[in-house]
């Protein structure tokens, strides 16, 4: 993700939790607020990635969560893996949800189809294009409402993988993530100092031993 040169960067700095481990594969609970990869500029180095190189300096990148989003990311530990897990992700045989809070009364359930590109002219902003976008699918589950807050918490499973997908579909349909600085008009009005996005669940066959993977993490909100 690109970042604006004035962004201060100010991650959070307790001990990335572990949440498997074996001699293939490494995921992550990440923080909300911390970089998947590292950043251009020396300041924005600190990330997800570069603390799992302190700890296997071999390790590769699978797949990448907005800095604002908390929650389960996986790491190859080696070359083989790397290309592994890639072929697994092409392939689409990776289960992944993510829970959030969205503004308003969603309904029961749905599907969000349409096509994605980035706003070039605000980056890293992307924008619904029909010509140009492309395909990008959400499947959402309303898991309860709060009439008070006016909020609905809602499963989110992407069934394509493009940049800020979740988080412009839910916009699209008016709906928008609570706490999002990009896509929420009120982001503020959220009583938490976060987005409240959170990547809950992974399943997979391991592509290196064959044996069923599933993850789950404690939702943050």
């Amino acid at each position: 993700m690109p970042l604006n040169d004035h962004f201060i960067y100010q991650p959070p700095q307790e001990p990335l939790e572990i949440m498997y481990e074996d001699e293939d594969l490494v995921v992550v609970n990440k923080p909300a607020g911390l970089l998947s990869v590292m950043g251009r500029l020396p300041e924005h180095h600190d990330s997800a990635y570069l603390r799992v190189l302190d700890l296997h300096p071999t390790a590769k990148v699978t797949h990448r969560l907005d800095m604002a989003t908390s929650g389960l990311l996986m790491f190859a530990k080696h070359r083989d893996a790397e290309v592994a897990v890639s072929k697994m992700f092409q392939a689409r045989t990776v289960k992944k949800y993510y829970e959030a809070l969205v503004q308003g009364a969603i309904q029961a359930e749905g599907s969000v189809d349409v096509p994605l590109i980035t706003d070039w002219e605000n980056r890293p902003r992307q924008i619904v294009h029909f010509e140009l976008g492309k395909q990008a699918n959400t499947l959402f589950q309303l898991m309860d409402y709060d009439v008070e807050t006016d909020q609905s918490r809602v499963r989110l499973e992407p069934v394509t993988g493009r940049s800020h997908q979740l988080r412009v579909h839910m916009m699209h349909i008016g709906h928008p993530i609570m706490g999002d600085k990009l896509y929420h008009p009120e982001p503020a009005k959220f009583h938490l100092k976060r987005m409240a996005l959170h990547a809950a669940f992974l399943s997979f066959q391991h592509p290196l031993q064959q044996h069923l993977v599933e993850i789950k993490s404690v939702i943050p909100f």
